[in-house]
């Protein structure tokens, strides 16, 4: 009795360990891709630190699914093509929900939704947003952006300008090289707040902005097919929108909620 007593109890410990050990091997990793050059969304300081939004939605997000995350940082133009090799998971780098994107990547619900805004030199002669104003202008935008497909289709009587990165079409709107830039408004406002930024001014924000080009906002890109992981992301992004540690990461960096409309 005693004998079958001690099998019985060891059996229920080496079960309990056998439990353990697949929970731990469950346990979620992922490596999240960024491009650490889109301040205040994502950057890289000069001590190779990630800082910015969406660094730190990243992380909200993975401690809400008790994931063990890391980050991999690279170029824009290459994020989609690295996604799909494997070097990274998920892509969080305010990559905009596009049809166009969505036959490469699939997407979580949104996690945030600003406008496209149009910059100028503050001595600029431009005086408005529109096709007419901006005519026989260069516009800079960064390539592969909605913010350059957006510049691209509806500016055709300007000469659009496309650069690897938000960074250099500043530094040449500062210098005089180009007439205008395109981007997300809270990056121009970004620029605009820094010493290299008194340069310019915000000329406003074009109308209509379509769904078409941009989307319904932001949201976290997947490889194809790896829809269970996306729909991880989108509750973790719900729950972080009711539990109050989303609105305490955007009051960090804005004075209004970036999230836009609830019902987009």
């Amino acid at each position: 009795m005693r004998i079958s007593k001690r099998i019985a109890l060891a059996a229920s410990a080496a079960a309990f360990a056998l439990s353990l050990g697949a929970a731990h091997a469950q346990e979620l990793t992922l490596k999240i891709g960024t491009e650490g050059a889109y301040p205040p969304f994502n950057n890289l300081t000069a001590d190779g630190k990630l800082e910015g939004f969406d660094i730190d939605i990243a992380k909200a997000l993975c401690d809400e699914m008790k994931a063990k995350c890391e980050f991999v940082t690279q170029d824009w133009d290459g994020i989609i093509p690295a996604l799909q090799a494997g070097k990274f998971d998920a892509i969080i780098a305010s990559m905009s929900i596009t049809d166009e994107r969505k036959e490469k990547v699939d997407f979580s619900e949104k996690y945030y939704n600003s406008p496209s805004a149009i910059m100028v030199a503050k001595d600029s002669t431009i005086t408005d947003a529109t096709k007419e104003a901006l005519a026989g202008k260069s516009i800079g935008a960064q390539g592969g952006t909605t913010h350059f497909n957006y510049a691209e289709k509806t500016f055709t009587d300007s000469e659009v300008k496309a650069y690897p990165t938000a960074q250099e079409y500043q530094l040449d709107i500062a210098n005089g090289r180009v007439d205008a830039a395109e981007d997300d408004v809270v990056v121009l406002q970004q620029f605009l707040d820094t010493p290299e930024g008194a340069c310019c001014k915000l000329l406003g924000i074009p109308k209509p902005q379509p769904v078409e080009i941009f989307g319904p906002g932001a949201g976290i890109a997947v490889r194809k097919g790896e829809t269970a992981l996306a729909e991880k992301f989108s509750a973790a992004i719900k729950a972080i929108r009711t539990n109050g540690k989303y609105k305490e990461i955007n009051d960090k960096y804005f004075k209004f909620d970036v999230y836009g409309d609830e019902s987009s």
